[in-house]
């Protein structure tokens, strides 16, 4: 301890003993080897001098070095926030370039053309495994679509409509020409028939088909055109009968499918926390407010949920008492949406700022990014019987869109006449996918496949802004937050609008919790047509989601038989492995230090070492904070807040 004078000494060694002391949870390791994480830099650096950075790196306050290219990505690279503490603030919504450079909207990231002087907004890091979207080029529009002079592509039923609809208004060139068949031409873009007109085309079906979007035709679904069964529907000889899946009963008077057993429960979060309704109305977890998504197992009455605000993840039992949040796993970002799949035991979540969806084992020992480069994602759903998960983006071009449990065999479901997609939930029964689009303030509905299409709930007065939506039986459920209400109207029509709940400060997610809800039927394993018949094993590791099929004698998952689930071996807890790693390295350097000075004095005598002698009490923020006199040092254990929310 050469380095110190006698003060130093005895204020280094007080310090320790401050710190040890204080300390009686697991953490205590982590933050002595924080101590030791912030000693061993100054001893090495009396020892051998710090080497400055190079000139293509920034020297963060905390003399780290990183690179240039990471200034002002929003990123805390620095660990200190000194290399974004000078960045020009973009609005919300938008992107930094860097100090000298400009804001980019969300739109022109990973777009394919660098509009950052240093090409940030399009590096891999941000994008992610999306491709660059394509520049217009004389083959990028579909056939259904009419190519401008300048690159755009628009539905070729609008050429020579007396309407430009160009920007440069090519669309409206040439039409003074009498013989002129835009049929010749790619057949006018029509799937089918097309039929030219004296000015224009138009598109046309066979009979047992509709036209869809101007140009598709798809065959027709009696079924879904009426949309009178709640679930099951046969068609014989155009004479339709409904029926009910396993586990529900049909009412003999209005012919609605309902769920045999007990009630279900309404469960939705607000400020006052997380709440449930049926015959008594409770609250669980008040002492954690702040609506946000939420999602059910319906199998042991546990709740999922995540604040608005907050890159966390709780979960709650509703048997248990008392209702204790424990916390499952700290993301990255905030989460906009959760959804569970009950089959595999996994929880997929999307991440707004991250602009990717997520996926974590139920206890949240491992998790990983499924799919990255998204443009703000604010919702998911999945249908493990089925191997199909959906998300919805708003940002970009806004859209929703599907793949397999493992993120692979994505593909669009809805990309028109969609503005902002905020809520998705399925009808298990129906086969049928919904979502709650905040920018047309209405609820549509799809198939799986991305077919039959229908608006079925429009703007009435309560559907402003809503953040959950939920299925079930014959009835639509949601929360808007602008009327504070909790509300519901029939699934086919939105007729029989209800006001369930009214004066919810912000309602947040909302969900169903029953267990016909989520059967446990034959399932597939990861994706579509993929059974096995020694059970499916879940892999979950850094490099993404596995599915593959068990081999006899593979140990079962003891909550879900015919489920194995693997994911990296468990590691200490973050604060004892640091705390354990710090004192390696302190105890490194110290050794490392000893031998060089050791080195330089025997060596080189010639040159001779200045060392200055310090003390901690010098420091401009001190270390430890000194007791008044008389009284004992009292460093508290750490947040009050996060109390109780331990793994």
């Amino acid at each position: 301890m050469w380095l110190f004078d006698s003060s130093g000494v005895t204020s280094y060694f007080r310090a320790l003993r401050l710190v040890a002391a204080s300390q009686d949870s697991p953490r205590s390791m982590g933050h002595l080897g924080g101590l030791f994480l912030l000693i061993a830099p100054l001893f090495w650096s009396h020892i051998w001098g710090h080497a400055g950075c190079k000139t293509d790196e920034f020297s963060c306050y905390s003399r780290r070095c990183i690179s240039i290219n990471s200034l002002c990505d929003g990123v805390d690279d620095c660990g200190d926030g000194s290399d974004e503490d000078s960045c020009p603030k973009c609005a919300t919504g938008s992107f930094s370039c860097g100090m000298s450079d400009v804001c980019l909207p969300r739109s022109q990231l990973c777009d394919g053309r660098n509009d950052c002087k240093d090409g940030r907004d399009e590096t891999r890091k941000l994008c992610g495994s999306v491709q660059p979207r394509p520049q217009s080029s004389p083959t990028s529009c579909a056939a259904s679509e009419f190519r401008c002079r300048d690159g755009e592509c628009i539905r070729h039923a609008w050429r020579c409509d007396h309407s430009p609809d160009c920007s440069d208004g090519s669309d409206e060139d040439d039409c003074d020409i009498g013989d002129q068949d835009e049929c010749r031409v790619n057949n006018g873009g029509c799937s089918h028939y097309c039929l030219d007109q004296s000015v224009g085309f138009l598109c046309s079906c066979p009979a047992n088909m509709k036209l869809v979007g101007d140009s598709r035709c798809e065959e027709v679904d009696s079924c879904l055109e009426s949309d009178v069964c709640d679930q099951l529907c046969v068609d014989i000889n155009n004479s339709l009968t409904c029926k009910c899946h396993e586990g529900y009963h049909m009412n003999a008077s209005s012919g609605e499918c309902r769920a045999n057993g007990e009630e279900a429960q309404l469960v939705f979060t607000s400020s006052k926390g997380i709440q449930l309704r049926n015959a008594e109305s409770k609250s669980l977890a008040a002492y954690l407010p702040g609506p946000g998504p939420v999602a059910v197992v319906a199998s042991n009455l546990t709740l999922y949920w995540a604040q608005r605000e907050q890159g966390s993840i709780y979960r709650i039992s509703v048997n248990k008492k008392p209702h204790e949040a424990i916390l499952v796993v700290r993301v990255q970002g905030l989460v906009s949406g959760l959804a569970i799949d009950w089959i595999h035991q996994l929880l997929y979540w999307t991440s707004s700022e991250e602009g990717s969806v997520n996926v974590a084992l139920l206890d949240g020992s491992s998790q990983v990014q499924l799919i990255t480069g998204l443009y703000d994602p604010s919702a998911v759903a999945v249908d493990p019987l089925r191997g199909l998960l959906f998300w919805a983006q708003c940002g970009g071009s806004p859209k929703v869109e599907k793949s397999s449990l493992d993120g692979s065999s994505r593909a669009d479901v809805v990309t028109s006449l969609i503005q902002q997609p905020v809520a998705l939930t399925l009808d298990m029964t129906r086969q049928l996918l919904y979502w709650f689009d905040q920018g047309m303030r209405s609820i549509s509905r799809i198939s799986l496949d991305g077919r039959h299409r229908k608006t079925v709930v429009e703007s009435n007065g309560y559907l402003d802004r809503l953040f959950g939506l939920a299925v079930f039986e014959g009835f639509l459920y949601w929360g808007d937050e602008v009327t504070g209400s909790i509300c519901r109207a029939n699934k086919h029509s939105g007729s029989n609008l209800q006001v369930l709940m009214s004066n919810v400060t912000s309602p947040g997610g909302v969900a169903l919790l029953h267990p016909v809800l989520q059967p446990h039927g034959p399932s597939v394993c990861g994706r579509p047509g993929m059974t096995c018949q020694h059970g499916c094993v879940v892999d979950l590791h850094p490099d993404g989601l596995r599915f593959s099929c068990g081999s006899p004698g593979t140990k079962e998952n003891s909550q879900v038989p015919g489920i194995f689930s693997t994911a990296p071996a468990k590691t200490l807890p973050d604060a004892t492995f640091a705390g354990y790693l710090s004192l390696i390295m302190f105890l490194a350097v110290l050794l490392v230090g000893t031998a060089l000075w050791w080195w330089r004095e025997e060596l080189w005598p010639s040159r001779s070492l200045t060392l200055q002698s310090f003390s901690l009490k010098e420091s401009r923020v001190p270390l430890i904070v000194q007791p008044p006199s008389g009284s004992e040092a009292d460093v508290g254990p750490g947040n009050p807040s996060e109390a109780g929310l331990g793994r």
